[in-house]
């Protein structure tokens, strides 16, 4: 009776060994170290790498090790001192043509990095850095639909002969002025036909105009695909940051979450996440008068009119874009070899560029501009302490050239400093901004004090696993030592469920952990004190052991899993940090489960199983 078949002994062996080859990766600990990638996305090849070993034998640094990984230039340190000045050396001799990023490099074994084996990632909480909360411009998110509309609808009310006199976007509707009431109703009756994501009403204090806005609906799905958009471009962005483990997250219906580790300086990573920097390409206007237009204001019909940085020179330059930002597969920070100033080389994809080739090659010796387009958000807080932003549209010319020839994909764009140079080649690597962000809250946590909370978290929860140990030992006598192995491989299971999973460990998420030490011994109190009811009772050993596995069993069950379904609740509304305790809860639980009922199961057998015994040391 109470003895282990083969199975099970072959399914624990196989748990404890994936818990420990997965677990072993967090005892190795990190090396500082330093990432550096190409300004231009490229992979650095060994060249780069020799280059890279004589700077830091210049500065007199020697590193541990230096790698490729992933095709970036990947540098161990020995110390953190060490790092900041190999740091600080590389990018004054590399300068902005790589960027050079602080790091943490794990120091796992190769057998066990080829076995897919690797630590745990921590928290912002726990290794320092900086945390922002973005929240989407939904009214620029408007604006920017209508401003489409102001093209599409005035054209199809043209293509049914439907005439209008004046159109305009006011305070996110737009505004047309019909010739009289008759053509108000015909255009009424088509655009609500045609659009149904539109309400078009007449507008209750002009005569012959229709007001045309979006539906709820309409505005909910477009503000949705802009946080979907803005959430790709900034992970985009952090990545060409080099940024270890970052976090980029939705939360809400118009918040972005970015939690950075190990970054101190918040200033150029405020510029960069939230700069809408972006490029239009656009005709010169040769017929109309431009010093005219920036007297009155007015510009003719199918032009704009825009001033030229540093001159204030006003130019009209034509409606129809020939390219933009969002049209351009590679962009890098370079130097225009002609005047030696900073310039951007882009190259643009398929569509536009058959387009810039069309036009250059109907327009040589005509001029084209260069239109440099920001949205500046300043956030300030009322006094119940709600956010309230304030917008600065820049709109500014910084080139305007004559086509010397014809050209389609690559070009280069001048007019730039050195850094708007470097930092607009990042942003249109990485994408535009679907809609301006505003950052809504920022907070930095410095490295000793994750270095704290990392101290402090592993002290209680050794601290605790201590205590129960002790209570177990003296309490249940030889099957509290069997317990107390149990929990062992419990913590083990939970650190390699943890790794495997490349999950984030937080303050929480240690709590969740220390949490779950008490579960587990919890469950193996209810079966040891079942074991003793019933040799209270009158139960034989053998039976006592079996009866109090089975009758403590569905007890157990019912437990755990009602905890189970409130971490799972947990997890699908929670965020951030609820998200990490209801994750390490979770995994906790089950392992406990395992551990508590088969893992101990499996042990007393092997100890007590098959043998006449007059008692148990319980």
């Amino acid at each position: 009776m109470n003895q282990n078949s083969l199975w099970r002994w072959l399914v624990l062996l196989a748990v404890v060994a994936v818990g420990v080859i997965y677990a072993l990766p967090n005892v190795f600990g990190e090396d500082p170290a330093i990432q550096i990638s190409a300004d231009s996305g490229e992979a650095v090849d060994a060249q780069f790498v020799s280059r890279v070993e004589a700077i830091l034998e210049r500065a007199e640094i020697a590193p541990k090790q230096v790698d490729v990984v992933d095709g970036q230039l990947l540098a161990r340190m020995p110390d953190d001192a060490s790092q900041l000045e190999a740091a600080e050396a590389l990018r004054e001799v590399l300068g902005r043509d790589y960027v050079v990023a602080l790091s943490l490099a794990p120091r796992t074994p190769g057998w066990l990095v080829g076995l897919g084996a690797e630590p745990m990632s921590l928290g912002l909480d726990l290794r320092g850095g900086v945390h922002f909360l973005l929240e989407v411009d939904a009214q620029s998110v408007r604006e920017t639909a209508m401003e489409r509309y102001l093209q599409e609808i005035p054209a199809f009310l043209r293509a049914r002969e439907l005439r209008y006199t004046s159109r305009k976007v006011d305070d996110g509707q737009l505004i047309i002025s019909l010739r009289d009431q008759q053509t108000l109703q015909a255009a009424q009756a088509a655009l609500t036909q045609e659009f149904n994501e539109l309400t078009v009403s007449e507008a209750p204090s002009r005569a012959d105009t229709l007001a045309i806005a979006l539906t709820e609906e309409e505005e909910q799905r477009i503000l949705d695909f802009a946080v979907k958009q803005n959430l790709t471009t900034l992970r985009s962005r952090v990545n060409q940051l080099g940024v270890a483990e970052p976090v980029v997250q939705r939360q809400g219906a118009a918040r972005i979450l970015v939690q950075l580790p190990g970054v101190q300086d918040t200033t150029r990573i405020k510029d960069l996440l939230g700069a809408t920097a972006t490029l239009e390409y656009r005709a010169v206007s040769l017929e109309g008068d431009a010093e005219r237009a920036a007297r009155t204001g007015i510009a003719p019909a199918g032009t704009q009119l825009f001033f030229e940085r540093g001159t204030g020179r006003p130019y009209l330059l034509k409606r129809k874009i020939i390219a933009t930002g969002n049209q351009l597969v590679d962009a890098a920070a370079t130097v225009d070899s002609e005047t030696a100033s900073p310039a951007v080389s882009v190259t643009l994809d398929g569509r536009a560029a058959k387009r810039m080739f069309e036009f250059t090659e109907k327009n040589v010796g005509n001029p084209m501009a260069v239109l440099y387009k920001e949205t500046i958000i300043t956030t300030t807080y009322d006094d119940e302490g709600n956010p309230e932003f304030e917008r600065e549209k820049i709109e500014e010319i910084i080139s305007v050239a004559t086509i010397r020839g014809v050209f389609g994909k690559r070009f280069q764009t001048t007019g730039l400093t050195s850094k708007e140079a470097h930092d607009l080649a990042l942003l249109l690597r990485a994408g535009a901004l679907a809609a301006p962000i505003a950052i809504v809250e920022e907070r930095t946590i410095g490295p000793s004090l994750g270095q704290d909370n990392v101290e402090q978290g592993r002290n209680a929860t050794l601290l605790g696993f201590a205590l129960v140990v002790l209570f177990m030992a003296v309490w249940y006598k030889a099957f509290g030592l069997i317990a107390n192995a149990a929990l062992l491989l419990n913590v083990v299971m939970i650190v390699a469920v943890l790794s495997m999973l490349q999950a984030t460990l937080t303050l929480p998420g240690i709590a969740g952990m220390l949490l779950t030490v008490g579960m587990a011994v919890d469950a193996n109190v209810l079966i040891f004190q079942r074991i003793r009811e019933e040799l209270k009772a009158g139960a034989k050993p053998q039976e006592a052991i079996a009866g109090g596995y089975d009758k403590a069993f569905s007890t157990i069950a019912d437990a755990n899993i009602t905890t189970l379904i409130a971490a799972v609740v947990l997890f699908i509304f929670g965020t951030g940090p609820v998200k990490g305790f209801a994750v390490t809860l979770s995994i906790g639980i089950v392992s406990s489960m395992f551990t508590a009922i088969f893992g101990t199961r499996v042990l007393v057998n092997a100890c007590f199983g098959g043998r006449r015994l007059s008692k148990l040391p319980i």
